[in-house]
C-alpha cells in the first residue's frame, strides 16, 4: 500500500507550484507528483520523474513533511567541527606569526607542524590547551 499524498494539496495546485519554482530538480518532482494526485501509479510517476520507485516514496515523505519546499535539495550538515574556538583562535594566532627556527625548529609552517603543536606533542606555548 503505498503512502498517501498529503491533502491540502492537490494536482493543480502542484502543478502551479512547479510553475513557480525556478529550480528544475524541484518542478520535475512536483510534476510527477501532480501526476498521482491525477490518478498515475508510482511506477508512472517513477517513469516522469526519471527515477526509481524509492526515490518517488522519498519525495512523497518530504513533500508529505514539509510540502514543496521539501523537494529542494539541501547540503548535508557533514561532520561536526573537531576545533572549538579557542583552537581556531589559537591556531589562526599562530599561523600568522608564522614560526621561530629557534623555537618551533621549521623555517614554514607545515601541516604535520601544524597537526603536531594541536594535539600538543609540540607546543611551545604553555597557555595553550592541546586538544585530546
Amino acid at each position: 500500500m503505498p503512502i498517501p499524498l498529503r491533502a491540502d494539496f492537490d494536482a493543480q495546485i502542484t502543478r502551479a507550484a512547479a510553475k513557480q519554482s525556478n529550480y528544475g530538480p524541484q518542478a520535475r518532482r512536483l510534476l510527477a507528483l501532480a501526476a498521482t494526485y491525477e490518478g498515475a501509479t508510482r511506477t508512472e510517476a517513477a517513469k516522469i520523474g526519471g527515477v526509481t520507485l524509492q526515490i518517488v516514496r522519498d519525495w512523497v515523505m518530504k513533500f508529505n513533511a514539509l510540502g514543496p519546499d521539501g523537494l529542494i535539495d539541501r547540503k548535508a550538515l557533514g561532520q561536526a567541527p573537531r576545533l572549538n574556538g579557542s583552537h581556531r583562535a589559537a591556531l589562526t594566532a599562530i599561523i600568522e606569526s608564522g614560526p621561530t627556527p629557534a623555537i618551533h625548529g621549521v623555517v614554514r609552517w607545515r601541516i604535520i607542524d601544524l597537526c603536531q603543536w594541536l594535539y600538543g606533542k609540540r607546543c611551545p606555548d604553555p597557555t595553550f590547551q592541546a586538544m585530546t
